[in-house]
């Protein structure tokens, strides 16, 4: 696996006006080498599909609209990617036929199309907006990108003449000495649209595989003495196809760095970005510090100055200001500022825990709301709760949300003290300022300043061990 150094310069994004280009991305294959029951572009790097990392790429550099060619699976594709523009090409009959089967979407329009695979993650909006301005300041009627690779078994080779592209050779069409050219075809190409499917109707299927290529077009073209320009990388990595496990872990690495680089750009401290794990879509605030081994994933935002130690996961989780985490799990819910969390706590989806909350060690909260500085420090269990400002939960609380078919609310109000191992058995309601004996059940609601206890009478049977 190669290791990276990103060239800062590629993390730019590119916004502004559209660029008058549409895109086809081909996503119908199988990918048998993937040895996998998942479509190969749902496969996910750094936390999204393959093609919606590929979609979201193509929409930055400008594309005006993204039509995906789908085919294996193409149930599960749409599921995943909810409503994309898309045709479906029932019979995989090679690159070239799956551009055909896009004709019925562009038979009206007159622009370039570029043309990439669902399996290329690591394209930047950069890249694609370079080609695209080479195309259409050069003229040609197609121009490719191409990569430097050192060693370049298994590409097809770019054969060049005064500088514009002759022919695509492939691998086992090369002879020895094209095999020494180390500029080698891409997978993606920009085309002017008439051009591209008038050319489509020369290529055949007169191969090994009875298949329809797109590197054909290439080919027509050339005898037709059109220009075919092309447009080099500047890291070939971003050209990488995922094909394999192994490539998906390559592109997944590459992705992490990618992104490592870009929050550190903006202010984020990362202790030790190696084993960091941030997904594509988390955004967090400057001066943040992120330990070794957190896990950040999905939609969660961040916000400044605060400390997420190792060992903690956050996924799809909105974190406010100086925040501090450590050793603990926090699922679809929202935390406030200076709020503390851990270690081994486990915050489930829709807790909503409010300014200066804490919560301790073995703590589990779900589906509730802990009002400004509440206190848990340590073996509670707090779910389908509402809690008021600076309650206070003794150690062994237990909110008993659920009767074994339905789950009830359990509703406690302002500086409440609740006492080490009680239990509220829902539904039940805690007036403000109540104070509740250790070792309460407590089954009826609590009005407010009362003190409530409900235990049993303590007994000692006096020498009953000799008995």
């Amino acid at each position: 696996m190669r290791l990276v150094c990103y060239n800062l310069k590629k993390l730019c994004l590119i916004t502004g006006e559209k660029m008058n280009y549409k895109s086809i991305i081909l996503a119908a294959g199988k990918g048998t080498r993937m040895k996998s029951d998942l479509p190969k572009v749902l496969h996910k790097v750094n936390g999204i599909p393959m093609v919606k990392k590929v979609m979201s790429v193509l929409e930055e550099a400008g594309s005006n609209e993204n039509i995906l060619v789908l085919g294996h699976k193409i149930e599960l594709v749409l599921e995943q990617l909810g409503n994309p523009e898309y045709v479906q090409q029932k019979e995989q009959l090679g690159t070239g036929h799956a551009i055909k089967v896009t004709y019925d979407k562009f038979k009206n329009y007159k622009g370039d199309i570029l043309i990439t695979c669902g399996d290329t993650p690591l394209l930047t909006s950069n890249t694609i907006k370079a080609l695209v301005e080479k195309h259409k300041n050069s003229g040609a009627k197609a121009t490719i990108l191409t990569a430097i690779e050192e060693n370049p078994f298994g590409y097809g080779r770019i054969l060049k003449k005064a500088g514009k592209v002759e022919a695509i050779i492939e691998e086992n069409e090369a002879s020895e000495e094209i095999k020494l050219i180390k500029e080698v075809n891409a997978g993606v190409y920009c085309f002017d649209s008439e051009t591209l499917f008038n050319a489509l109707l020369e290529v055949n299927n007169n191969n090994e595989k009875g298949e329809y290529y797109l590197t054909d077009v290439i080919k027509v073209l050339v005898n037709r003495g059109e220009v075919i320009g092309s447009y080099e990388v500047e890291d070939n990595k971003e050209t990488l196809g995922v094909n394999s496990k192994v490539q998906l872990a390559q592109a997944e690495q590459i992705l992490r760095e990618r992104k490592n680089i870009q929050l550190m750009d903006d202010g984020v401290i990362l202790i030790n970005p190696s084993t960091t794990y941030i997904e594509e879509n988390v955004v967090i605030g400057r001066d943040t510090v992120i330990y070794p081994n957190a896990l950040i994933q999905g939609d969660t935002k961040i916000g400044e100055n605060c400390e997420i130690l190792g060992n903690t996961r956050i996924i799809d989780s909105e974190i406010g200001n100086e925040v501090r985490i450590e050793s603990s799990a926090i699922e679809s819910s929202k935390v406030e500022d200076k709020v503390t969390i851990g270690p081994f706590a486990h915050i489930r989806a829709k807790s909503h825990l409010k300014e200066s909350v804490h919560i301790g060690n073995f703590v589990e909260t779900k589906d509730s709301i802990l009002d400004k500085g509440v206190k848990a420090g340590h073996l509670t269990y707090i779910g389908n709760t509402e809690v008021g400002e600076k309650t206070n939960f003794g150690a062994g609380t237990i909110t008993c949300n659920y009767d074994g078919k339905n789950k009830h609310r359990t509703i406690i109000g302002k500086n409440v003290f609740i006492g080490s191992d009680t239990k509220f058995v829902a539904p039940v309601s805690i007036g403000d300022d109540a104070l509740i004996a250790a070792g309460s059940v407590i089954t009826k609601n609590i009005p407010d300043r009362a003190l409530a206890f409900a235990r049993a009478r303590q007994e000692n049977k006096k020498e009953w061990k000799k008995k």
